[in-house]
């Protein structure tokens, strides 16, 4: 509940997380704000079709420039909407580092950007 109205009419709202909360309100942001950049978007949602990637094949996928590709993904992994995982023993093709979403990503992912694509898709169906 908010609080109750001020002198000068202005309620508060409530705080965004419960005391408990496991994340801060700055790291709920961070994820926000890495997900907002284009490259980062199409990096998190390629990851959420396929599960899990190589580099390699997650770079093929997006289809972007190597240096950026690394600093972007490293952005994902940093804030926690992406883990990394590195294969222990070479196979015929050598080490890899696989990439995939974390819980938290897919939900930022869910129910964030793409929930509102799909209501603008909704809204655009009851009016045309």
């Amino acid at each position: 509940m908010s609080e109750p109205d001020r002198s000068d009419g202005v309620r508060r709202p409530e705080p965004p997380l419960p005391e408990e909360s496991g994340l801060t309100l700055d790291e709920y942001l961070e994820m926000q704000q890495a997900i907002g950049h284009k490259t980062r978007f199409r990096i998190l949602r390629t990851l959420v079709a396929n599960d899990e990637l190589s580099a390699a094949d997650l770079k093929a996928a997006v289809d972007v420039e190597s240096h950026n590709f690394h600093y972007h993904l490293d952005e994902l992994v940093d804030v926690g909407l992406v883990d990394k995982r590195q294969r222990r023993t070479a196979d015929s093709r050598g080490f890899y580092t696989y990439y995939r979403p974390t819980a938290m990503g897919r939900d930022i992912l869910e129910y964030g950007v793409e929930e509102l694509m799909r209501r603008e898709r909704e809204f655009n169906d009851v009016y045309t």
